[in-house]
């Protein structure tokens, strides 16, 4: 190993370390670093102290307008153009989504559900085939994404590394980049020559979507965390530069680069309330959605489904995280004395498993308690020298936020609540409070009121009292739905509706902003947009099932449409326009039985008489990177011959020896790596990767060596299946082979994957023979087999499922299926792969019209068996190609068992999903 790339390694492991002791010490934190300033013309430098902005309006949604902004922030918030912005953020990966119409359904499900910003990394991997070569079309169009995410109301906060984490090969740098020589984030002038050039590339289509000129909503540039090392400091500070030089002068931020998951409802809410209660500017946000890993895009390789800790989920539906960010992100908007909190004074819970941070608006009197419980137990606790006279309750490892001394319109304030409130808004010559909690819980609301209001329940479930001064109501949440209590009076000539509701119920309240005045709705699955047209608000969203509609919106509003329809409406006792009837869910979704199979051998290069004169000589004697080539062995490194995704094969004639009695493999192919041998011809087993180098020892058949002896030569062929890269630049594939009983000649030759489609890209791409044959690619006959046996004439046999060859090598499965969805239905269709004994070893690649959607392994630990077919690559409405390309060692039967198509969720509604190009058509 060269001295500048051991000087340079020993600088980062050093840093490592730093940082894991860091992390250690500081576990939980949610702040992200900022850098002000850079003497750019829109960025506001960062101010000496506090800036005197008062607590007003956020600033309203963002669009690309045309028009200047100013960013900036002091020791409570951002600043937009002056007014305060309390940041929700969540990470989504449009290259986990790979449908440029589903990227809109995405942010406006986030927009709707209370983000306000969307995290995106930008993988140079995903973008860069080859060195200074770029590719941002088709569903790598990020100008694309970011011009959608402005019609979606979102700001952007936009990470392109180059170094990124995010569970990406290699932590998102190119495969390419191992074998230039570059020693990877460091200061080494080659990797800065290429991660600079990269830079240059994204920071170019950035620079059109600046929030800062009205070109886009880019708001915040996340770099790299910087390591603690002199090098890692040095490389922090020459990308610092090179964004600021490309005319990048939005703020920057700094931070972790791993992808933030939370363990289920409490962690989501805790994450969102720590970065609340430490008073944190640029709070990191969570993964909002994950999707799949697809072809040879994660780290680690398995599971392909990449939505563990998500907010929406691989089929885009919510998961139990949802409510808290749902919550939280309407409060923080809708209540702007949130967006200036400092500390106040201590406050100790009477039950000391509760810890208590207190915080205080210094404008408005405001105070805020964020109570976290510990424990493994529920926990009703007091507060002891607060304004809350009740005692509270903390469900086990959660954490919730009460409010007391917040305005509710004139001169009633809220006195405290057991609950947690979720928005205070106006909707015409109304003013809404929303509160909410665990199903069945009791929330308590007491307002300070000078003069007893006129009270209503407009539910049956809400109990409520008042005595000296104030307004006391009680409801059970949850029960019945939506709770709704009517105050009129008591210090204010603006009636005031509380609503209450439990987690479920929170989710089906939709605030919306428009320039005619706000609107609140209750009852669709999701609000996607709102428009006032006269006296009529025009809605469009989704219903999974039929469901009432209420709205509240400005004075003079008559009427409602939904989706098109105008439902007839009725004023109701609570001030809002109650639809009658329902509106109507999604239809049961029908999907066909998958028949019609074929079946074809693969791997013709394991055969000693296959022509691999068109291969490349695998004869290098050194390789860059920082893994060593074993003494007398040639370079077998995959990279090192441009094989850097997907199965590689090596070949080696072996000639001057007696036939070998063994043979050993050492190769680096991760955990859910695998390597296949046949000598001459016969398959002679073989083995499963680590994390480190492995060995797989195979015994060579007496008869193999027999025929070896005889002809004084043959023919070795070795199957890899490597796994991710990681980001140092580790070798991959075959390391050495050395022979045991014999020791031959090797004229090694190598071939990986055909040079990428444009429509895939190079991670969707790889070495099997079938792949580079084209058996996965859609075709006119993909209707045309039947399930009687035979051969089609083609080399496919029609066969029948389940099925149990045991042959080692690949064998590829094949069928066609056709779609009627309706297209006012949003439906997700999933792939099941069901094998009633896990101790079968093989694995299966799954194609869907060319694309490779996901990996099956069914003797994994906690194998996958469901994967989203995401529409777009799915034609609802139309024909699709399946196949399967099934790996197996030989030692079990292999091959599908039971494969099904399933329904993962529906919607009425939803967007329109144009197709996304398949690969040989």
């Amino acid at each position: 190993m060269n001295p500048r790339r051991q000087e340079a390694l020993d600088g980062r492991r050093s840093a490592l370390e730093l940082t894991r002791r860091t992390f250690s010490a500081l576990a939980g934190s949610t702040g992200l670093a900022l850098v002000l300033g850079g003497g750019s013309s829109g960025a506001a430098p960062d101010p000496a102290g506090d800036r005197t902005v008062p607590t007003g309006r956020a600033p309203a949604p963002p669009a690309a307008d045309g028009s200047r902004h100013e960013i900036g922030r002091d020791r409570y918030s951002l600043l937009v153009d002056g007014r305060r912005l309390v940041l929700c953020s969540g990470e989504l990966h449009p290259f986990r989504l790979p449908s440029p119409s589903l990227w809109r359904d995405a942010l406006e499900k986030m927009r709707a559900h209370g983000y306000n910003a969307v995290e995106v990394p930008v993988p140079w991997n995903v973008h860069s085939p080859a060195p200074d070569t770029y590719d941002f079309t088709g569903v790598r169009d990020l100008d694309l994404f970011l011009r959608t995410a402005a019609g979606a109301g979102l700001y952007v906060v936009l990470r392109p590394g180059p170094h990124l984490g995010a569970d990406l090969d290699g932590g998102g740098l190119p495969g390419w980049l191992t074998a230039t020589g570059a020693v990877p984030r460091t200061t080494d002038p080659a990797y800065l020559r290429h991660a600079d050039a990269w830079l240059a590339r994204v920071n170019a289509t950035a620079r059109a979507h600046l929030y800062t000129r009205g070109a886009g909503t880019v708001l915040l540039y996340r770099l790299e965390g910087a390591g603690e090392s002199a090098d890692a400091r040095a490389l922090a500070a020459h990308v610092r530069d090179r964004v600021r030089a490309d005319g990048i002068d939005v703020p920057l931020t700094t931070g972790d680069t791993g992808v933030r998951r939370t363990g289920g409802a409490t962690g989501e809410r805790r994450l969102r309330l720590a970065g609340l209660a430490g008073a944190t500017v640029t709070p990191a946000g969570s993964l909002a959605f994950g999707g799949v890993s697809m072809g040879w895009l994660g780290a680690p390789a398995l599971p392909t489904a990449y939505d563990a800790g998500a907010v929406f989920d691989g089929s885009r539906g919510p998961t139990e995280r949802l409510a808290p960010v749902h919550q939280f992100g309407h409060l923080v908007r809708q209540v702007p004395d949130l967006a200036r909190l400092a500390r106040a004074a201590r406050v100790r819970a009477a039950d000391r498993r509760v810890t208590v941070r207190h915080l205080a608006n210094p404008d408005t009197g405001t105070q805020v308690y964020v109570l976290r419980n510990d424990s493994g137990a529920d926990v009703s606790t007091t507060l002891p020298g607060t304004a809350v006279g009740a005692p509270v309750t903390v469900a086990a490892h959660d954490t919730k936020l009460l409010v007391t001394g917040l305005a509710m319109g004139g001169r009633r304030r809220l006195a405290y609540s057991t609950a947690q409130p979720m928005m205070f808004l106006g909707a015409g010559r109304q003013d809404i409070a929303v509160f909410t909690g665990r199903h069945g819980e009791l929330a308590q609301v007491v307002l300070d009121c000078p003069s007893e209001p006129e009270t209503m329940r407009l539910d049956a479930e809400a109990a409520w009292a008042y005595d000296h001064g104030r307004l006391n109501i009680s409801v059970p949440l949850g029960v019945g739905g939506l709770s709704r209590v009517s105050v009129r009076g008591g210090g204010s000539d603006r009636t005031l509706i509380l609503l209450f509701a439990d987690d479920a119920t929170s989710l089906r309240l939709w605030p919306y902003e428009t320039p005619s005045g706000k609107l609140l709705v209750y009852g669709p699955t999701l609000l996607r947009g709102a428009a006032l047209d006269g006296a009529t608000a025009r809605l469009t969203g989704d219903t999974t099932t039929a469901t009432g509609l209420e709205v509240w919106g400005p004075r003079g509003l008559t009427g409602v449409t939904w989706n098109g329809g105008a439902p007839r409406t009725s004023v109701s006792r609570a001030g809002s326009l109650l639809a009658e009837g329902m509106l109507p869910g999604a239809p049961a979704v029908s999907l066909p039985a998958l028949a019609g199979w074929r079946r074809r051998n693969g791997n013709p290069e394991s055969d000693p008489d296959f022509d691999d004169t068109g291969w490349t000589a695998a004869d290098r004697t050194d390789a860059a990177g920082p893994t060593s080539v074993p003494e007398g062995q040639p370079v077998l490194f995959a990279d090192a011959y441009g094989c850097h995704y997907g199965d590689v094969w090596y070949r080696a004639r072996l000639t001057g020896a007696a036939g070998p009695r063994a043979l050993s493999l050492a190769h680096r192919t991760g955990p859910d790596g695998l390597v296949l041998a046949w000598l001459d011809g016969e398959p002679l087993g073989g083995g499963r990767g680590t994390d480190g180098e492995a060995e797989t020892v195979l015994r060579v058949p007496e008869r193999v060596r027999g025929r070896f002896a005889d002809r004084g030569e043959g023919v070795l062929a070795v199957l890899v299946r490597p796994g991710p890269h990681d980001d140092r630049g580790t070798a991959r594939g075959l390391t050495a082979v050395t022979f045991e009983g014999a020791a031959p000649k090797a004229e090694w030759r190598i071939r990986g994957a055909a040079a990428p489609d444009p429509v895939r890209g190079a991670l969707n791409n790889g070495g099997l023979h079938g792949e580079r044959a084209g058996w996965h690619l859609p075709g006119p006959d993909d209707d045309a087999g039947d399930d009687d046996g035979g051969d089609d004439g083609g080399g496919w046999e029609a066969v029948r499922l389940p099925r149990g060859d045991r042959r080692q090598g690949e064998t590829w499965y094949r069928t066609g299926f056709r779609l009627g969805l309706d297209a006012r239905v949003d439906a997700t269709v999933g792939l099941v792969l069901a094998d009633g004994d896990a101790r079968r070893a093989y694995r299966a690649q799954i194609f869907l019209n060319g694309w490779n959607v996901g990996q099956y392994v069914n003797d994994r630990d906690g194998a996958q068996h469901t994967f989203v077919l995401p529409n777009g690559i799915l034609r609802p409405r139309g024909g699709n190609t399946l196949a399967l390309a099934v790996l197996s060692d030989g030692t079990t039967q292999a091959g599908p068992d039971a494969v099904r198509l399933t329904s993962l969720g529906a919607a009425a509604g939803g967007v329109p999903v144009a197709p996304v190009a398949s690969p040989g058509r």
